[in-house]
């Protein structure tokens, strides 16, 4: 294994790549670089959107979308569509040419409605992956900026971190020293230092930094980068299959096979029964097979989880695994930072205190003494600060002269930072973190700065503490603690509590969810907060403290446990596993690089979209684009919104098949003539389809869907009171028609126009059990008063193709249709009115008496 080396280039690449590491393209190297279009600090933003245009975005080539002759044939594989196709030939073959005709119209009609779903859900797809890209920060117009990755052109100032993904291949500006890792170019796991000493020192893009800062100029993007010339491309490993998935899966299995063997036999008994007549027992099959098959499963699926990602995206919510969607409704513990979430991370400096105990507070002028602890803030900082910490020093007292000769970052080892300066002929360092770790460094007792702290973080401020030691540039240290500091003081920060808090906090609480704030604040800051976000008062458990507990303890301590300060991002890990253990379904927030095992680890994995690390957000499945607590709250709320209507979906295919399943076995068992063929068949899916598609997904949510205790995540789609329910349902809807069917004939009516009537009054019913579905609630008025406009459009829809079917005569016969008469014509009204009367009263005495609530949102 070869060593680190501080800036050769990766050696596992291809002998041709590795010895041309230097600029390319016009206007990038020599005196181009800060020629036409860049600034000092950067590309202007005419000029980088003109190379955007030109060269196109950093991006790697995607896999093609797929076409319409694609799309075709992945819907011909279909077994609905199979069965449409032979119902189709076989009406052909008897010579039934205007029936066969509208069968294969039917069938194109269904391969058009689910191109075009497909099509639709795969433009979704598309504007999430367009949203969820990576993004850089990048210098333009002297200004720092965050912009979408695939933004990024040649010439572009970026900045990089600990914890980014480098975006472009580029090259390191003078005093730049970075960490990383290559691993995804050179196979090899031990960090690469590069520095830029040396005009071929260039990151590349997707390498890792796992260490230091630095700025870089892009001198290549996309295809044209190392990774895109080797032809790498950046996909996440193949998640698990979602559980819903899995249970849709067997689903359309089990169906499948019930209704193969069902259908084989009613050929068989057709067949055997009716003279022989192998054709119209196939037909008689054919339309059973079409009756029992729930073919809607996957389709409504896929629906709601793309439209679901789609919808919390515009909560300012991105998803990155659709099986987030499905577990969001069942999160019990929500664990969350402080800053940035709870708070508005909008640092300002509420007070200073000198080493002899004088303190200002940000209502008084800064004097002198105070001037000078302020300045070492400053010069502990970043000289062009990104942290809002940071920031807040530089506005109260910005830097000086004097040039950065040396950066000691801070570690988990050390919650300190030092930054060393030459002024003139002295060379002095300047640290800031944690007190208790500022004060080791000055050789104080913890003890002694305990009491101010305390006092300082009782109110709700950050507090950090700040040291300075003079030295000499010929030999630093290796270490920080290798200087002799002196300590001058603690700086207060505050940072507002996001407006939007305590109500999201009071709405977990109804909804029977834990939160948990996990900070590396200090105790006192910690507890401030929670009793200012709504958690109440609860005593800090420290990282500390969490060391000294074995794992039952710990679980132990969960239990009543609110709040976590002084935490490392690996002892995160440690709180979701000992969550996990105890039977919580946790959602974790984190934004750094070490926060990824615990994002990973946790069953909804939270990272943060503005102040985000790029491992973060690969870790985790959601990403906030706001960093607000309120966000989170309000995509649990989402998810149990998307996962009741799915259920709900799911129960109205359920109930509907019955009716439409029964209709087409009892002919057979009375040995009557076919009440409904393939045909009829087709043109109920036609309905079905964009109903529980369509009008389930638009539903709004119900009332009291936060007032509820999270789902058990292992609950089936289709527990046994659903079941139960769903079928209960479809055997009233059947009854309804069913007697409309057997008493038709008693009245003088002739065969056309019973099957007429049947069918009117079979879509009757269906509408019925639309309205039954859409809501919990025994409440017809309920159902009615809420709005749902797709529902509007396809009630309008229905109507009208009902209206056609029996009122055009030749389409009437085409369906084997006969007019009744036109008082039988309120009979189907009766029937769908009757069903929705009589479910509405089952359902309030199941849900007062019933071993569950019935509706498909509760199981």
């Amino acid at each position: 294994m070869r060593k680190p080396s501080s800036d050769a280039p990766p050696e596992d690449l291809p002998q041709d790549r590795r010895g041309d590491l230097s600029p390319r393209g016009p206007g990038l190297t020599g005196a181009r670089l800060t020629g036409a279009g860049l600034t000092g600090t950067g590309l202007t933003g005419a000029e980088a959107a003109r190379r955007l245009r030109a060269e196109g975005p950093n991006a790697l080539p995607r896999p093609k979308p797929r076409g319409a002759v694609r799309l075709v044939l992945d819907v011909l594989q279909e077994p609905m569509l199979s069965l449409l196709l032979a119902g189709g030939a076989i009406y052909l073959l008897l010579g039934d040419r205007a029936e066969g005709a509208i069968l294969l119209v039917f069938a194109g009609l269904s391969v058009g409605l689910t191109v075009v779903q497909e099509a639709r859900t795969e433009r979704v797809l598309e504007a999430l992956r367009d949203l969820t890209s990576p993004r850089a920060l990048v210098i333009r117009d002297g200004q720092r900026r965050r912009i979408a990755g695939q933004d990024l052109v040649r010439g572009d100032l970026i900045v990089l971190a600990e914890g980014d993904r480098v975006p472009a291949d580029a090259q390191l500006q003078p005093g730049a020293e970075l960490t990383l890792d290559e691993s995804l170019l050179t196979g090899e796991a031990v960090p690469v230092r590069k520095t830029a000493a040396r005009a071929t020192a260039r990151v590349f893009s997707g390498t890792l930094v796992v260490g230091g800062s630095a700025e870089a100029r892009v001198t290549a993007t996309g295809p044209a980068s190392e990774i895109g010339r080797i032809g790498t491309s950046l996909a996440l490993l193949d998640p698990e299959t979602p559980h819903l998935q899995r249970q849709m899966r067997g689903l359309v299995l089990g169906f499948a096979l019930i209704g193969g063997a069902v259908s084989l036999g009613v050929v068989a008994l057709y067949g055997l029964t009716r003279g022989g007549d192998w054709l119209q027992a196939l037909l008689a099959g054919i339309a059973v097979g079409m009756s029992m098959l729930p073919e809607e499963f996957p389709m409504v699926l896929a629906v709601f989880m793309a439209m679901g990602a789609w919808r919390i995206s515009k909560a300012g919510v991105l998803t990155r695994r659709a099986s987030a969607i499905e577990t969001l409704g069942a999160a019990s513990v929500l664990c969350t930072d402080k800053t940035g979430t709870l708070t508005e991370n909008r640092m300002t400096i509420a007070s200073l205190q000198l080493a002899d105990g004088r303190a200002w507070d940000a209502d008084a002028a800064l004097a002198p003494a105070f001037q000078g602890l302020a300045q070492a803030g400053t010069r502990a900082s970043a000289p062009a600060p990104f942290d809002p910490m940071e920031a807040a020093f530089h506005r109260l007292s910005p830097l000086g002269a004097g040039k950065l000769i040396r950066s000691y970052p801070l570690g988990p080892e050390l919650l300190a930072m030092t930054q060393v300066w030459r002024q003139g002929d002295a060379v002095t360092a300047y640290a800031k973190g944690a007190p208790e770790a500022i004060a080791a460094l000055c050789g104080l007792a913890p003890e002694t700065l305990r009491a101010q702290v305390d006092r300082l973080a009782a109110t709700g401020q950050r507090v950090l503490a700040v040291a300075q030691a003079e030295t000499g540039a010929a030999a630093l240290p290796a270490r920080q603690s290798g200087f002799a500091f002196r300590f001058l003081g603690l700086v207060g920060l505050i940072d507002p509590l996001r407006a939007s808090v305590p109500q999201a906090m009071a709405t977990c609480k109804t909804a029977g969810i834990r939160v948990i704030m996990i900070t590396g604040d200090h105790p006192a800051t910690a507890e401030a907060i929670a009793r200012l976000a709504g958690l109440g008062d609860h005593r800090a458990i420290t990282g500390d403290d969490l060391d000294g507990m074995t794992d039952p303890a710990l679980r132990q301590a969960l239990a009543g446990a609110a709040v976590f300060a002084r935490i490392r991002p690996e002892q995160k890990l440690r709180i979701v596993q000992a969550l996990k253990a105890g039977g919580a379904i946790v959602a974790m927030t984190g934004d750094g690089v070490n926060d990824a095992p615990s994002l990973k680890a946790a069953h909804i994995g939270v990272a943060m979209g503005g102040r985000g690390t790029d491992v973060a957000r690969e870790a985790a499945a959601i990403v906030l684009l706001t960093d607000d607590f309120g966000a989170i709250v309000r995509t649990i709320a989402l998810g149990r919104r998307i996962y009741d209507n799915l259920r709900k979906a799911m129960s109205f295919i359920l109930a509907v098949h019955v009716p439409i399943a029964g209709l087409a076995l009892l002919p057979l068992i009375l040995g009557t003539p076919l009440l409904f063929g393939p045909l009829h068949i087709a043109l109920l899916e036609m309905i079905i389809d964009p109903v529980c598609a369509l009008v389930f997904e638009a539903e709004e949510e119900e009332a009291g869907l936060m007032a509820r205790p999270p789902r058990p995540v292992a609950e089936p789609l289709f527990s046994g009171p659903t079941i139960l329910w769903s079928l209960t349902q479809g055997v009233v809807a059947f009854a309804a028609v069913a007697a409309i069917y057997l008493a038709a004939p008693q009245f003088g009516m002739a065969e056309a126009q019973t099957r007429a009537l049947s069918f009117a009054a079979l879509v009757m019913t269906i509408l019925a059990l639309i309205l039954v579905n859409r809501v919990r609630a025994a409440s017809l008025l309920s159902a009615l008063s809420r709005r749902n406009r797709a529902l509007g459009v396809i009630l309008a829809a229905v109507t009208t193709v009902l209206a056609l079917v029996l009122g055009g005569a030749q389409i009437r016969a085409l369906f084997g249709f006969e007019l009744p008469p036109p008082v039988a014509l309120a009979v189907p009204l009766a029937a769908g009115a009757a069903v929705l009367v009589l479910l509405e009263a089952l359902k309030a005495l199941w849900a007062r008496f019933g071993p569950a609530r019935p509706a498909p949102a509760a199981g």
